[in-house]
């Protein structure tokens, strides 16, 4: 089912008020899509830690890290922001920037299951560059977006306020392609890692589940590290 139809009628089910609102500048917008981390890596098909890469995986880190951790996360999950705001940025920090672990995002949307999948789309709109800058704001400002009037308009306004035009967002908002994709990535993590819920990370084949805090993958990853 195209985007625009799976959309239509999906802001009455989280027509809220907030009880907190975060306010969105250009500013805002603009520093974290600046996060785009170097080291971004290219889309391939290697195979690294039972990991294939496909075209639409993103990838943060050295592709020769020693450690291959895929994240599947939502958008509009509450976990995946706090891991976000709270555990990624050490993560990155002490692990990935070092050349000690490769990041693989993978989309995997959850209820609202429509906005969940409309906000990543969106977030390809930013492309590889900026793709991980991207998220960084919608996680940080999730709140705010999730219960706005109309989340779909709030999306489109921090994606303009990034920089993203409106006619590009037309454009990845309508991609029937992309859509599927994310659809049938969500699939294939259900098949293949028995992914049932976010964030989900797969940590050289070892599945860990629920809220991950910084203590707990550091002795996750300290460990790996350790046998390498």
């Amino acid at each position: 089912m195209p985007p625009d139809r799976i959309l239509a009628g999906h802001a009455m089910s989280v027509d809220q008020p907030a009880a907190k609102r975060t306010v969105i500048t250009r500013r805002h917008a603009l520093a974290a899509l600046g996060l785009a981390a170097a080291g971004l890596a290219a889309p391939g098909f290697v195979r690294r830690a039972g990991a294939a890469l496909d075209a639409n995986d993103m990838v943060l880190g050295d592709p020769g890290a020693p450690i291959t951790m895929i994240e599947y996360a939502s958008l509009t999950c509450p976990h995946c922001a706090s891991f976000h705001k709270d555990t990624f940025p050490r993560i990155k920090t002490e692990y990935i920037d070092t050349g000690k672990v490769r990041l693989i995002y993978r989309d995997f949307p959850t209820r609202p299951v429509a906005l969940a999948i409309f906000a990543a789309m969106l977030a390809r709109c930013a492309g590889r560059d900026g793709f991980f800058g991207f998220i960084e704001v919608l996680y940080r400002t999730q709140e705010s977006w999730l219960r706005a009037y109309d989340p779909v308009k709030a999306l489109g306004k921090i994606a303009r306020l990034g920089g993203v035009s409106q006619a590009k967002l037309d454009a990845c908002s309508n991609d029937k392609d992309l859509f599927q994709s994310i659809r049938n990535a969500q699939a294939q993590a259900n098949r293949e890692f028995g992914v049932r819920a976010t964030p989900t990370f797969i940590i050289n084949g070892e599945k860990v589940e629920g809220p991950a805090s910084y203590d707990r993958l550091k002795d996750i990853l300290d460990r790996m590290l350790a046998k390498s």
